[in-house]
């Protein structure tokens, strides 16, 4: 079968032998394969994140030095099933998988393993468990994006925000439009996102976000109505104060009005904040813009060293938390979103190649103004997006 293989950041179209699915496993033929910023920052730092990942125990991560087929966002047809497996979806079968696949190691990261060689080819195996089929024919370049949806939805999930929240994403690129996309399909109404990028910005609003700023001519976190939220540490102040002497005027111990209040989630009000970027300084800045007891969640990877001064974070109350994938409920839910039409995230697709445009789609996917998710149809001969 063909390939493409990433070798000392150096993209080549190559000739493999067809894989063999072990125990468990099944083979698929790969009808698209969405080329995700993991793989294009992975082609010339996967040694920086194979170290990251080392020093948490998992140490089979790609290496620049190794032939590393990427690709784990994809979508495919059952083609051959492997010794043990259940056989539940024909031979045909149009699916999805989560891209994880067990070897006698251990579990390795389909596409970003030299152990789990990735979607960038006509075929690849996957862990018959984890594999789904693609329900109320769904297009395949739509299934494609029930990885990075998934990702996006397991963010939205973290963040813990509620229809009546605002939600701020800052940056819109495919991780920031897939919030968004995920934010509106959760219900929430007030969605501001924020972009340098003109055609991302456009992007955005295309994705449902309510308001669209420049952040070089006006902040995210001004850009609505911010009634009730406290922005400055005075204000927090004078609410505290205030509410105690207005719980000292019922008939009850002031302290038990206010446990009621704890207990029935009474608390200032505070946007969810998503920072889409993974870029040194955002998070920094993030909480230096928020305003008080703001939830902060990183979606965005950042590789590098990055700094940013605790005692700010401490004097606002910032809640930041961190995200990493989903889970396979979350997927599973991800992909029954997209086939019920409850996302769409056509508007992220901006082009197609197949194998051999891939090393054109990696140059092309760094001017944010004219891609933002560029699909692999492996059978396409078309070398430009």
């Amino acid at each position: 079968m063909r390939a493409v293989v990433c070798t000392d950041a150096t993209l080549a179209v190559v000739e493999r032998p067809e894989p063999e699915p072990g125990h468990g496993q099944v083979r698929i033929e790969v009808v698209r394969c969405g080329i995700c910023g993991s793989d294009l920052h992975a082609r010339h730092g996967c040694d920086q994140w194979a170290d990251l990942a080392a020093k948490a125990g998992y140490d089979r991560f790609a290496r620049s030095d190794q032939p590393i087929v990427f690709g784990h966002e994809f979508s495919g047809e059952v083609a051959e099933h492997g010794p043990g497996c259940r056989r539940g979806l024909a031979t045909g079968t149009p699916v999805v998988a989560l891209p994880l696949l067990r070897g006698q190691a251990g579990v390795d990261t389909l596409g970003l393993s030299v152990h789990a060689p990735g979607a960038y080819a006509e075929q690849l195996v996957v862990e018959e468990s984890l594999m789904m089929p693609v329900p109320n024919g769904l297009s395949p370049e739509v299934a494609a994006l029930t990885e990075p949806m998934a990702v996006a939805w397991h963010a939205v999930r973290r963040g813990e925000v509620g229809k009546g929240d605002v939600a701020i994403v800052i940056g819109c690129g495919p991780v920031g439009l897939g919030v968004i996309l995920m934010l509106k399909a959760k219900g929430v109404r007030k969605v501001v996102a924020s972009d340098l990028s003109p055609g991302r910005r456009a992007l955005a609003t295309a994705c449902g976000a309510d308001v669209v700023v420049d952040p070089r001519q006006d902040s995210p976190f001004t850009a609505v109505d911010r009634r009730g939220h406290l922005n400055d540490i005075p204000s927090a102040l004078e609410l505290a104060v205030g509410t105690r002497e207005k719980l000292e005027r019922l008939p009850v111990g002031w302290w038990h009005a206010w446990r009621l209040g704890e207990a029935l989630g009474a608390a200032p009000k505070h946007p969810v904040i998503f920072e889409c970027v993974g870029m040194p300084g955002v998070i920094e800045s993030a909480i230096e813009g928020a305003p008080l007891f703001s939830r902060v969640v990183v979606v965005g990877v950042c590789v590098g060293v990055d700094r940013f001064t605790p005692a700010m974070a401490i004097n606002k109350e910032i809640d930041l938390r961190f995200v990493l994938g989903y889970t396979p409920l979350e997927f599973r839910d991800t992909l029954q979103m997209l086939a019920e039409g409850k996302v769409d995230p056509r508007p992220l697709i901006t082009g197609t190649v197949g194998l051999d445009g891939v090393d054109a789609a990696f140059s092309a996917l760094g001017d944010p103004e004219a891609h933002a998710k560029i699909l692999i149809d492996p059978r396409s001969a078309a070398i430009a997006p």
